[in-house]
């Protein structure tokens, strides 16, 4: 079984959706999709939000080797995205000798502002936990009690790791950065990283209409 963990907000929820029908409809193998929902964690997540957080799952994200008991894989990844590839080729790039596995952007975001008006941050390892194989028997410092009390930079650059030696790399392809990186026909995860078509201001973004396709087959709607 595939664990596939999506963040989940509740201002996007037709990109959740139409992410998870991607996944399954791409999917070779069985696909288990459990959302990063607030209010079904409140027992373990307590961190109010700041107003850096650009989505309700920016640091929730990183309960989930506690939600797997710290045992076995599990795969993280943003709602604002759209899997063109079959996900059973990420899930076998698994490396035991990691505790997790990202796509190591190396970039500037163009703009200082992203959907919803909100501030895009730049800081190194930007963007690299919005994907994740998470090795959960190797994530152990995750604690409810350090996510809830750890600073953003902490978790989201890795620095509840030993080592950067512990984080291994795949393909960029894997978190296409729509917008941010050129536009290619051959990219397996898309990730509308600004902003996506769900949203009236960005119904045109590279790669809408890849995305309003799976939209309407989800839906049923005839656009």
């Amino acid at each position: 079984m595939i664990n596939v963990f999506i963040g989940y907000d509740t201002k996007e929820k037709a990109a959740f959706s139409t992410l998870s029908y991607s996944i399954l409809k791409n999917s070779t193998k069985p696909v288990a999709i459990t959302p990063i929902y607030l209010n079904n964690i409140k027992d373990d997540f307590v961190r109010e939000r700041n107003n850096l957080s650009s989505t309700e799952f920016s640091f929730s994200r990183f309960i989930i080797p506690h939600l797997m008991n710290y045992q076995g894989w599990a795969l993280f990844m943003d709602c604002d995205m759209l899997m063109e590839a079959d996900i059973n080729e990420l899930w076998r790039l698994r490396d035991d000798r990691y505790a997790v596995q990202v796509c190591k952007h190396d970039y500037t975001p163009k703009s200082t502002v992203k959907f919803l008006n909100q501030v895009q941050t730049a800081y190194p390892k930007k963007n690299w936990s919005s994907v994740m194989l998470m090795n959960c028997k190797k994530c152990t410092q995750l604690t409810p009690n350090y996510v809830n009390r750890a600073s953003g930079l902490e978790l989201h650059q890795f620095k509840w790791l030993e080592s950067d030696d512990l984080i291994g790399e795949i393909p960029l392809e894997w978190n296409w950065l729509a917008g941010e990186y050129e536009h290619k026909d051959d990219v397996k995860n898309i990730h509308f990283t600004e902003g996506g078509p769900w949203f009236s201001e960005y119904k045109d973004c590279d790669y809408s209409t890849n995305w309003f396709k799976y939209y309407s087959e989800c839906f049923k709607i005839r656009l």
